[in-house]
């Protein structure tokens, strides 16, 4: 039976298939990883990223992000959907270069900025881990993580114009909380055979990823300003 019907009336994908998605998806996670540090380090030396601020980096943020997400979705049965994925990586990582320019102009900048791709990583391990051991279905979780992703993008709207320091504080904790939550949450559902496609996999780690540690290197910018 082809595969995409085996998923949709609910027969389990073979343990071959499952392992084949999860290492397309681990690999193509790693290599989105060098358009998104390209991206950063273009951002900073051109300083398009510095530019992109306030209310206008919302609007080319957002609308840069969900047109290639849209995209992606839309060709992720061909190669065309890995160029496309790797095209938003670097897109990505020229957003973050405003925030990384920010952190490196601090005391110990560069050392924050390690901490924070640190703890990504730990987070990234953990729900890994976690994923491979875990028996129970996880599906249910995902709407509940979804409606938390979209009142934390509305509250982060919010306080573009708001700029306080205590929600910009709190939406980065509980991102952190969702964010790596999203990470368990998909890769269980590779785990289990509820998602057939690497590229689709791929964009939704990828995304939980760059918002851990968009949100630790946010914290570990704040202390940091203080303690100047």
């Amino acid at each position: 039976m082809n595969q995409s019907l085996q998923t949709a009336y609910g027969f389990p994908t073979s343990s071959e298939t499952r392992n084949r998605v999860l290492r397309n998806t681990y690999w193509l996670l790693a290599l989105s990883m060098v358009p998104t540090v390209l991206g950063a380090w273009i951002g900073l030396v051109t300083g398009v990223g510095a530019a992109l601020s306030g209310g206008l980096g919302a609007i080319v943020f957002l609308a840069g992000a969900f047109g290639f997400m849209f995209a992606i979705e839309k060709t992720k049965h061909s190669s065309a959907g890995v160029a496309l994925l790797l095209a938003f990586t670097f897109f990505m990582g020229v957003m973050l270069s405003r925030m990384v320019g920010v952190v490196l102009g601090m005391a110990n900048g560069a050392g924050l900025i390690m901490m924070a791709f640190a703890g990504t990583g730990a987070i990234f391990f953990g729900m890994a881990t976690l994923s491979s051991v875990i028996k129970r279905d996880l599906s249910a979780m995902g709407k509940w993580l979804f409606i938390g992703a979209i009142l934390l993008l509305v509250a982060g709207i919010a306080n573009i114009f708001l700029q306080s320091s205590a929600l910009m504080i709190t939406l980065a904790v509980l991102a952190i909380g969702i964010f790596s939550a999203f990470i368990l949450h998909d890769l269980k559902r590779v785990q289990d055979g509820l998602e057939t496609n690497y590229i689709s996999a791929t964009l939704g780690v990828y995304l939980s990823l760059y918002n851990v540690f968009q949100s630790l290197l946010m914290l570990f910018g704040l202390g940091g300003s203080r303690d100047e």
